[in-house]
């Protein structure tokens, strides 16, 4: 096993072990101080605001012999307002040589990961323009990735150099210059990169040419025919082998392409069985893949996995479960490969919609993680389905509110995976019509499609198209660490219940037993009311565990 892949499971089950020893929010806040750099990297400044991407030109080449890069981005930008300072992100320890327009060198200063470069006046609203980026340097190395990002060098079982990136969360700028905001997506990209003549390169999108140098060297040219998001662009470099496939799905024909490292392609042709029967459940559920004009593609990367659109990194050694283990514990999770499946959804979580702030990051990982339970229905039935999300809610460590902090990069609590996932079913089983449950999955994929949105957005799409008001069950499990506490009594035959630990106004219906073995709806609030029940002992009385609440016995 890969040090890269034991380091992913060593944070695994340290996340575990919290959740186990019951540490909540509410008995431990975090206490953030965030700074002017937060500020920067995360919010739409002035500098930002007055542009917008329509498309970038990358191209970079890696020099494995000292771990550096060279190379430059060409950025088409829409001008929409009038201002004279742009700002361009590109971290440290990378450099900036010098940035053109129409010919002309302009002039910059560095605020530490940011770079303000003053315009010329009065370009003219609605207009195209093109500013060239030229950079160089060693790039930080990602001690951990895919979770703290940057450059991975290193070499494969036999010695050959293996490169690949991962910048989820810590943003693109740590190894290519842009506008590092989830916000602003270019309509489509170039991605050409250069190395070693016996390497090969696998970025996103469509191979579109291979450029042999006299010097030793080679270029592979990528192009994105869609909008992608800035974190989602990598490039992978090793001595990969290449299969292919096809699939026929709701679109037609879509491509398969997978690169492997050479002495996987067994493993790999046997494990990749699975990605058909993936995309038919996510169709199903989801819609249309949003990227055939760009093909399906995995990549092995020497790191767990990412979702990086139309060439998603997969290091989960060719075997079921998340490097062999059942997050759920149900047994469920070990029937299919846990990378495979959760970072194939982000094709429509996370990249075909993606949240414009990193604060509302649930939208990517809340549903990707949900996905899983969909395809464990798909697979084996709506109660497998059903167990496993129930199952992984021992992942949930309440330590702080799901979303993040708006404007300054800050994701939130890792809870935006399980407890968003059973969030998700929650609202699902309220819904108590899969048929509509489905229309609204698709549906957030047709309106939103290859758009940036707020977390708000999807809410109120949610709220709309089900003809339920959900406002006060998102803001309880997105924005408080309490797991709503239904709290009753049972004396002479009648139910006495209420809410605890709730949202001012939350009115959240559930399902329990009034009569043995049934599960009715009834609708709870903070004050207390009864019901009558037919048990003959109230012992009998459950609460559909399917709700993602905590039960208390009073009195």
């Amino acid at each position: 096993m890969r040090k890269f892949l034991l380091s992913a499971l060593l944070f695994l089950q340290i996340g575990r072990l919290a959740a186990q020893q019951g540490t909540t929010g509410a008995n431990a806040p975090r206490a953030v101080r965030f700074t002017h750099a937060d500020t920067l990297r995360g919010a739409i400044t002035p500098e930002r605001a007055w542009w917008d991407v329509v498309f970038y030109d990358l191209h970079v080449r890696v020099q494995p012999a000292d771990s550096s890069i060279q190379g430059y981005n060409r950025i088409t930008y829409r001008v929409l307002d009038q201002s004279r300072d742009m700002q361009i992100d590109l971290m440290t320890p990378l450099e900036v040589d010098s940035m053109v327009q129409d010919g002309q060198s302009l002039a910059f200063r560095r605020d530490g990961n940011a770079f303000f470069v003053r315009m010329p006046a009065s370009l003219p609203s609605g207009s195209l323009q093109v500013v060239t980026v030229y950079y160089h340097g060693r790039p930080r190395v990602a001690t951990h990735p895919p979770w703290d990002g940057g450059f991975v060098w290193t070499t494969d079982s036999l010695g050959n150099p293996w490169i690949a990136t991962a910048c989820q969360g810590v943003g693109a700028s740590i190894w290519w210059p842009n506008k590092d905001t989830q916000a602003d997506e270019p309509d489509s990209q170039r991605i050409v990169v250069t190395v070693p003549d016996t390497l090969v390169d696998v970025s996103n999108g469509r191979l579109r040419r291979k450029t042999l140098h006299g010097n030793g060297t080679i270029s592979f040219e990528w192009f994105v025919q869609n909008p992608i998001n800035n974190y989602d662009v990598a490039l992978n470099v090793g001595k990969y082998i290449h299969f292919t496939d096809t699939y026929t799905g709701v679109n037609g024909r879509l491509d398969l392409d997978y690169w492997v490292l050479p002495f996987h392609l067994n493993a790999a042709k046997r494990q990749f069985a699975q990605v058909k029967p993936m995309l038919k459940c996510f169709e199903y559920w989801f819609g249309p893949y949003p990227w055939y004009t760009d093909g399906y593609k995995l990549v092995e990367t020497p790191y767990l996995g990412m979702e990086h659109q139309s060439g998603i990194g997969y290091g989960n050694e060719y075997g079921n479960g998340y490097l062999g283990r059942d997050l759920s514990g149900t047994g469920w999770g070990l029937k299919w490969d846990f990378i495979l499946i959760h970072e194939s959804a982000h094709e429509w979580f996370g990249n075909n919609i993606t949240a414009k702030d990193i604060a509302d990051m649930w939208i990517h990982e809340a549903f990707a993680t949900y996905a899983e339970s969909l395809y464990t229905e798909c697979q084996f039935g709506k109660k497998a389905g059903v167990a496993y999300c129930i199952g992984e809610r021992v992942g949930i460590n309440g330590d702080r509110p799901v979303i993040g902090a708006y404007g300054v990069n800050d994701e939130g609590s890792q809870d935006m995976y399980n407890k968003g996932s059973n969030m998700l079913l929650t609202i699902r089983q309220i819904i108590d019509d899969d048929k509509k449950w489905r229309t609204i999955l698709q549906g957030l994929n047709a309106t939103f499609r290859h758009q940036t949105v707020t977390g708000k957005q999807v809410e109120q799409y949610i709220s709309r198209q089900s003809g339920i008001d959900f406002s006060k069950v998102f803001a309880q499990y997105l924005t408080t660490t309490q797991i709503p506490v239904f709290s009753y009594y049972i004396r002479d035959h009648v139910l006495h219940y209420r809410w605890k630990g709730v949202v001012k106004g939350f009115d959240m219906p559930v399902k329990v037993t009034l009569s043995h073995d049934k599960f009715s709806f009834i609708h709870p609030s903070e004050t207390w009311q009864t019901i009558s029940v037919q048990l003959s002992t109230p012992s009998r009385f459950r609460v559909d565990s399917s709700f993602y609440v905590i039960t208390a016995r009073e009195k």
